[in-house]
Parts: C-alpha cells; structure tokens; sequence
C-alpha cells in the first residue's frame, strides 16, 4: 500500500473537519467516546485506489500544547498514531489563524496534508491564498476544499494516497 495507515483530521472547532469526514467516510462513520471523558471522536473509512483506509475526526484544538480535555484527547491521538497522516484542516477565512496547528504539525514532522476549507467562502470575502506558494512554504500537498458541496474531496483523496516515500 502506499498511503497512509490511518487519517487523523485535525484543526481548530468549526474548521469544517466533520463534514469533512462524513465526505472522505461516505457517511460510514461509527461515533466512539475516549475512555474515562465526555469528549468523542468519529472513526470511519474511505477508499482510495482500491486501499480502504481508516480516518479519525479528532476534537477541535487551537494547540498541540493541550489547555483542555478536547485537545488532550487530539494530541493523545496524535501521539498513538504512528504511520498515519495527518489532515490539517484550516478555515480559508481565517487562514493565517488556522496556520498555528499546522505549524505544530509541521514542526512535529508528522506526515501531512493541508485542507484549506471553506475556500468558496474566502472567495466570497476577496481573500486570495497561494496554494502553489503555501504548498512550496511548508513542503506538504496543500488542497482548496469546500466540504459542504464536496469540492476537493476528490483531489483530497489522491494527495493523501500519493506516495511520500523518499
């Protein structure tokens, strides 16, 4: 197989990465709650080039350095998941905001992917993101999404299957 073991979604509350996931799950999600807490994350799977591959919707976090319960549950996600790779969803309208968690990622060396969503919405607005340019920037595939109509689900899709190996 060359993707990934698993998929982590991971972001800021409200980014969009539930509806994400019910995209890249086709609706096939099965709610799961972290032992000992009321805080719950989503497990699922899509395919991809003929490889089923599991992908979790982690609780929203404004840090990799946890301040609550919901983040704790994310980085303890993190921290168990060797050989996955990591979704960074950002909201298009505030991009620069959302760049934090993925920074962290980045620096963490997780494999990655970056999801700019809501990039139907950021247009709306006149804001402009160089996706070459912010791709070329932090060396990761960097994918405009707008979940709730499912663009760029499918190029989402490719880019977390591509082949990574040196």
């Amino acid at each position: 197989m060359t993707g990934p073991s698993q998929v982590l979604l991971v972001g800021h509350p409200n980014v969009g990465k539930s509806v994400l996931f019910n995209r890249l799950a086709d609706a096939t999600a099965v709610e799961s709650n972290y032992p000992g807490t009321t805080v719950s994350y989503t497990e699922g799977e899509f395919v991809v080039d003929g490889d089923t591959v599991p992908v979790i919707d982690t609780p929203g976090t404004f840090s990799l350095d946890p301040h609550d319960r919901a983040e704790e549950v994310t980085v303890d996600l993190l921290d168990g998941a060797e050989d996955a790779l990591v979704v960074g969803v950002i909201d298009a309208t505030r991009f620069e905001r959302g760049l934090n968690v993925v920074l962290e990622l980045v620096e963490r060396e997780f494999e990655l992917t970056v999801a700019v969503n809501m990039w139907d919405q950021a247009r709306r607005h006149g804001i402009e993101i160089d996706v070459k340019r912010v791709e070329a920037l932090l060396d990761v595939p960097v994918v405009p999404t707008v979940a709730t109509e499912g663009r760029g689900i499918e190029t989402l899709k490719r880019r977390i299957n591509e082949d990574r190996s040196p």
